[in-house]
């Protein structure tokens, strides 16, 4: 069929197809608008009821609405009912539950104690020195007079039997003929053979050799010089004689050492001795030769303690045929030590807070244990342990300063009344350190505090050591109620060998003396109070200053000194 007899459609037909698609659309939507509230209806009726609201940092600071914790500025996360309410410590001060939403934002992460070898680098300096075992000091056996020189400086270097010097005595004349003369009468039996071998080893004695000794003996014409020759191999390290210069019986002459090997000797503290043994490579660099590692066995331990320093001298021997190696030049060495295998943690987990080192064990389920321990030597990454945990345990090495922060905290806030209550952000009891009256601190503790304060702050480590035994002292002598908010504190602040370890215990402290202050009126307060918004250890954390101080932060000093706001 052509186009020409197809007939077109009716627009009559086309309009009536839109409007029945349409009608057909329209009530698609309205029954799927249904359904959909219906599913609404149902999941609203089965949606789990908020309880309160909790901050993920420090438990005890709930609410019945929205908000943000008063201590560290984070949101405060919904409990729902049938949830576990906070974290808790357990009874017993070893066990804390953290759940799951504070794990997760504070980044806890766990490992596996393991039995493995432990691995460290030890690195030493020392100096190279010549063989002693081939150093030779020359001197004068006889008395006379220099004639000739045939090695005239330091540094030349010389072979077995080279003449170094002419002597000219005349004792070396006389004994000759006395040794000719014993011979010849000898013949007769006038001289006994001892007295023939006497005279012979006095010229011995003297520094002569066989060979000159032989030659006397064919040519039967003695002479008045001694020929002082190298008794080895090796390298001038002195001179002092001189052409003319008159010497005497034991007179030094010329020192030789034996360059060909070197020693390289460094000191090895008392602690790291165990970890060192006969054979053992180390490797050794020189400045001499940039890029270059020249390895070699230990050969010695001196058994033998200094006792000031409290080193022993490692000996290691270099090849150094090429004379590459300058003696008495510096180097340094690297000791790769591997143990037999060790019970390990990563050195990541161990905390030093409180009295000896020590752990968190992850037990599962957000609980973790406190556990002290009694360490071995130490690794580059990973410590030994002789007690505390066991193998196949977990401990925990990402946010264990925060768990033990979080332990301790809670402890406090326990014993202050504070934990697990309903109470508001904006409250007093949402403090870490809770007041029901204003709380006036002795003059002494402000004094000393603020001193140890600033000396953090100016970054004087020495100021704040000065100065700490007077803050544990007045801490002592307080009242009750303050003693017991701040002994737990106070006991965990240590002198610290750098500034970090100092300021690690001192946060906490400081954020409960600046809490205390604060339940004061403003207008009586007993000095300024800062906070810091990032401070490492509690992530928000107060401290006091005098009052007409500018923001000076101890957490940070010099590094962020200006980080804090005046709370009002």
């Amino acid at each position: 069929m052509s186009n020409k007899s197809k007939k077109p459609i009716s627009s009559f037909f086309v309009f009536t197809l839109l409007i029945v698609f349409t009608l057909f659309g329209v009530g698609v939507g309205w029954y799927a608008a249904q359904h959909q509230h219906s599913m609404s209806s149902v999941a609203g009726s089965t949606e789990r009821k908020i309880l309160f609201y909790q901050s993920p940092m420090h438990p005890w600071i709930t609410s019945d609405k929205p908000g943000k914790c008063t201590i560290c500025g984070m949101a405060l996360a919904p409990v729902y009912e049938g949830d576990t309410a906070a974290n808790a410590v357990t009874s017993g001060s070893d066990f804390i539950k953290l759940a799951e939403n504070t794990a997760s934002v504070i980044g806890v992460a766990s490992t596996p104690v393991r039995m493995a070898p432990l691995h460290r680098t030890l690195r030493v300096a020392g100096v190279t020195s010549d063989d002693e075992t081939r150093h030779r000091i020359l001197s004068a056996r006889v008395p006379g007079r220099i004639e000739e020189l045939h090695v005239n400086q330091v540094g030349v270097e010389v072979v077995n039997n080279q003449p170094l010097a002419v002597v000219y005595s005349p004792d070396v004349l006389t004994a000759q003929r006395l040794y000719l003369e014993n011979r010849r009468v000898g013949v007769s039996g006038a001289v006994s053979a001892s007295e023939i071998a006497s005279s012979r080893e006095k010229l011995l004695a003297y520094g002569l050799v066989d060979e000159d000794i032989l030659k006397l003996e064919q040519t039967e014409t003695p002479e008045a010089t001694l020929v002082i020759r190298a008794p080895f191999d090796g390298t001038v390290v002195s001179r002092k004689a001189y052409e003319g210069q008159y010497v005497d019986v034991n007179d030094e002459l010329f020192e030789i050492g034996d360059f060909s090997s070197l020693w390289f000797i460094f000191d090895a503290y008392e602690r790291d001795l165990p970890l060192l043994k006969i054979g053992q490579d180390v490797d050794v660099t020189l400045t001499s030769l940039p890029g270059e590692m020249v390895t070699a066995p230990i050969a010695f331990i001196d058994p033998n303690l200094n006792e000031s320093t409290r080193t022993a001298r490692v000996r290691v021997v270099l090849p150094n045929s090429l004379r590459r190696i300058l003696h008495r030049q510096t180097a340094n060495g690297i000791v790769h030590i591997e143990s037999a295998p060790t019970l390990l943690i990563p050195r990541s987990a161990l905390l030093y807070t409180r009295e000896q080192p020590a752990a968190y064990v992850d037990l599962g389920g957000g609980m973790y244990q406190f556990r002290q321990l009694t360490l071995g030597h130490i690794g580059d990454t990973e410590a030994e342990i002789r007690n505390g945990v066991s193998e196949g345990e977990k401990v925990v090495t990402q946010a264990a300063l925060l768990i033990d922060s979080q332990s301790q905290l809670a402890h406090i806030a326990d014993a202050s009344g504070t934990s697990m209550e309903m109470v508001k952000p904006d409250s007093p009891a949402a403090s870490a350190v809770t007041l029901t009256t204003p709380t006036t601190l002795p003059p002494e503790l402000i004094e000393t505090v603020l001193k140890i304060t600033e000396a953090l702050a100016s970054d004087r480590l020495d100021d704040y050591q000065k100065h700490l035994p007077a803050v544990l002292e007045a801490v002592h002598q307080t009242k009750e109620a303050v003693h017991d908010i701040l002994i737990p504190f106070a006991e965990k602040l240590v002198s610290g060998t750098d500034l970090k370890e100092a300021r690690r215990p001192f946060e906490p402290f400081s954020n409960a003396v600046a809490d205390i202050v604060r339940t004061q009126p403003e207008s009586e307060r007993q000095a300024k109070i800062f906070q810091c918004p990032m401070s490492p250890v509690l992530g928000t954390a107060r401290w006091i200053q005098k009052d007409n101080a500018e923001t000076r932060n101890p957490f940070f000093g010099s590094e962020m000194l200006n980080c804090g706001v005046e709370l009002h």
